[in-house]
């Protein structure tokens, strides 16, 4: 932990580091403060999640260190900021002992349960009333953590309980945990310490969208995740995946000799100050020490209130006597400590009988298989499908109908079949069988040998067309209101839509006979339907759906041509150049613009009325804005922030995602965060309001 004249001293030292840098004067000299800056910096951004500098300046000063230390290797430290990921792949995972038994929790969940081991631990340590360290139950991966000399040497798996495997390699690219903690102010010599390792729900839902951009199963829950991490035997990859840790328990530890123990190990809640003061994500904010049990229930209810808007998850509230010589007294079981107790909340699992198996086709041509259960309430939702991905899934997972499966929702994930239950299997069962043609138009079935997922090849497949029709009418596409999934299917069924240049050629005279429109609803449809065709060619390169392109690669697209259809004479390795676009990306849009059917059906758009040459506002050169860089945060007063960002981008100007020192202009609206306090610590970064920025494109 550092004191606010320690933060300032730092700060000036990043200040002046950052000078240095930019001039190019930084010599090996500095090599221990770019160090112990770094380090502050790490704490700050990982553990006190209030960074102090960009992440770009941050970089900047990292890659400065790593320059010294690969050209004066002698100066290296194995606590250097840059010795997290190792070169090299991990070969195995060794078994090791821990210190003391990882054992299990005993758990309830309901206050009876609370009251019941209250009262025994209160007739154990004969004490009319108990003070309680109550915190939450994070749900992720149990790690043993041991500190030597004031240095990490081992990081661990919970295992068995008495083993666990050997994962210190994987530990060290976690950078809520310190390499170094100066457990010696303390008085200690070696330290084992427990907590568990988690993915946040932000950073959980990025990883599940980059597996959906590869055709891949999500994850079932960030547990899942982070304890499959930790298991990676590529410390990069694990690098990448910013996993997080808490930690929450002093299992064990010598004493220096000479020296006397510091008191905060006389309490359970002084060791989590003590660990949050040497550095450590624990969970100090969210604990709360607590006399009698009826408190430490009260608690518990008003903690799972807020369950849903905390940044990780949780599963309960863990409850433990916090005098540590108390706890002694009342010692372990050999599965459970006495001492401390599991609050479980409102179960999100759920058995359920698994009654049938349908293939959905989607507008790719991918069939993906979903999960017909019994209707069951998971977490406040009911669930009756639950998507199955691909046929790996139902392999891998050993699915049958009329299998009893386990099924899974967390937080706002969605619902997912952690596993079938064999061993409840009657022999009425039947195995799932995959199709080998197209359940809707009957086209033999391909797979890649690169992807997991089937796909029907026919472009004109009845659910392919439909659904892209969705697609390219939809909110973010070229938005036609009016025309929703509901009337498109109707008017698929009814013969009156077959294609997307269909939707131009509507019969409106037809549709006013059906019940529900009326003269004011087809006027709105056929005006929607009119103004789509001004829509900038970014969207209309988005709404053609091809693989792998979003809106951000649209625009990408855009901005490289004057006409749409000169991509179709664009190469792969033309499309490679182009700004964030990889050979995945490239290879799709190669093949989409390579395809006679599509070049004719952009031909009709254009015959049709739709914009394809490239404008002033779509290239986005020239203009008030140009050359300029904009982010925007808060609640604008009158603008929405899609309009705001178009605004910019027709003047010539150019959309950032994050704060960094590339960015120009801040457009700061009501309640503005993190990236207000950012950009408020980088000089070159002009925060303006809504109407400075008004005044920028109208000047």
């Amino acid at each position: 932990m550092y004191s606010p004249d320690q933060t300032k001293a730092i700060q000036k030292l990043t200040t002046g580091l950052m000078e240095k840098n930019a001039q190019g004067h930084i010599t090996e000299k500095d090599i221990d403060t770019l160090r112990e800056v770094l380090r502050f910096h790490e704490h700050r951004y990982y553990i006190m999640n209030d960074p102090l500098i960009a992440d770009y300046e941050y970089d900047q000063l990292y890659k400065a260190l790593d320059k010294l230390e690969q050209a004066n290797p002698a100066l290296r430290t194995s606590d250097s900021p840059t010795q997290r990921v190792a070169k090299e792949l991990t070969k195995e995972f060794p078994t090791v002992s821990h210190l003391v038994p990882m054992l299990s929790l005993d758990n309830s969940y309901n206050a009876d349960d609370l009251i019941d081991f209250d009262r025994r631990a209160r007739e154990l340590t004969r004490t009319n009333e108990l003070e309680y360290c109550v915190e939450p139950k994070f749900d992720g991966a149990s790690i043993s953590l041991i500190y030597e000399k004031d240095m990490l040497v081992r990081g661990a798996t919970r295992g068995n309980g008495v083993q666990g495997d050997d994962i210190t390699t994987n530990i060290r690219q976690i950078r809520s945990i310190p390499l170094r903690a100066n457990i010696s102010k303390y008085g200690l010599e070696q330290i084992e310490i427990r907590g568990e390792v988690l993915m946040s729900k932000q950073n959980f839902k990025k990883y599940n969208d980059q597996l959906a951009e590869q055709n891949l199963p999500p994850l079932a829950n960030p547990r899942n995740a982070a304890a499959g991490t930790l298991r990676i035997k590529d410390p990069k990859e694990v690098s990448k995946r910013n996993l997080e840790a808490f930690l929450y328990q002093v299992s064990h530890y010598t004493q220096l000799p000479n020296e006397i123990l510091d008191n905060s190990l006389e309490s359970h809640s002084g060791c989590l100050n003590m660990l949050w003061e040497l550095g450590f994500r624990s969970p100090v904010k969210e604990k709360k020490v607590l006399k009698g049990i009826q408190a430490v229930i009260e608690y518990c209810h008003e903690f799972e209130s807020q369950r849903d808007d905390l940044p990780y998850e949780i599963d309960g509230m863990v409850i433990k006597v916090n005098d540590i010589h108390q706890q002694e007294q009342l010692g372990m079981t050999t599965h459970h400590p006495r001492w401390a107790i599991a609050y479980k909340f409102k179960a999100r699992q759920a058995t359920s009988k698994l009654k049938a198996v349908e293939f959905q086709v989607g507008r790719t041509g991918s069939v993906t298989p979903v999960a017909k259960i019994d209707p069951v309430p998971i977490g406040g939702v009911t669930v009756g499908s639950i998507s199955l991905f691909n046929e790996e899934v139902i392999r891998d997972k050993d699915l049958m109908i009329g299998d009893t499966v386990l099924v899974e929702r967390a937080g706002d994930v969605i619902p997912y079949i952690v596993k079938s239950l064999p061993e409840l299997r009657n022999g009425g069962e039947k195995k799932i069988e995959f199709p080998t043609h197209c359940p809707v138009c009957g086209d033999k079935l391909e797979k890649p040998e690169e992807e997991a997922v089937w796909r029907c090849s026919n472009i004109n497949c009845e659910a392919q067309v439909v659904e892209r029709i969705i697609h390219f009418t939809s909110k973010d596409a070229m938005d036609i209101r009016g025309l929703g999934e509901a009337n498109i299917r109707k008017f698929y069924t009814l013969g009156f839509l077959k294609d997307v240049p269909g939707i131009y050629q509507l019969p409106f005279d037809k549709i006013g006979t059906l019940e529900g429109f009326g003269k004011k609803s087809i006027t709105n449809l056929q005006t929607a339907i009119e103004n789509s065709k001004a829509q900038p060619i970014h969207r209309l390169i988005f709404a053609l759906g091809i693989r792998y392109v979003g809106e951000t690669t649209a625009k990408t697209l855009a901005h490289a041509v004057k006409h749409l259809l000169e991509l179709k004479d664009y190469s792969l390795e033309d499309l490679l150049k182009l700004e964030d676009i990889g050979p995945k990306v490239a290879g799709s849009v190669h093949q989409f613009f390579h395809n006679w059917d599509n070049i004719e059906t952009l031909q009709k758009l254009e015959a049709l009325g739709l914009k394809l040459k490239n404008d002033k506002r779509d290239l986005s050169t020239g203009g008030n804005l140009s050359g300029q860089t904009f982010l925007f945060t808060g609640t604008l007063p009158t603008l929405k922030r899609s309009d705001a960002e178009a605004m910019v981008e027709a003047n010539g100007g150019k959309l950032l995602s994050s704060v960094s020192a590339n960015l120009n202009y801040l457009v700061a609206g009501e309640e503005a965060g993190s990236k207000l306090e950012k950009a408020k610590k980088i000089t070159s970064i002009k925060i303006i309001t809504e109407a400075e920025f008004l005044s920028l494109i109208h000047h």
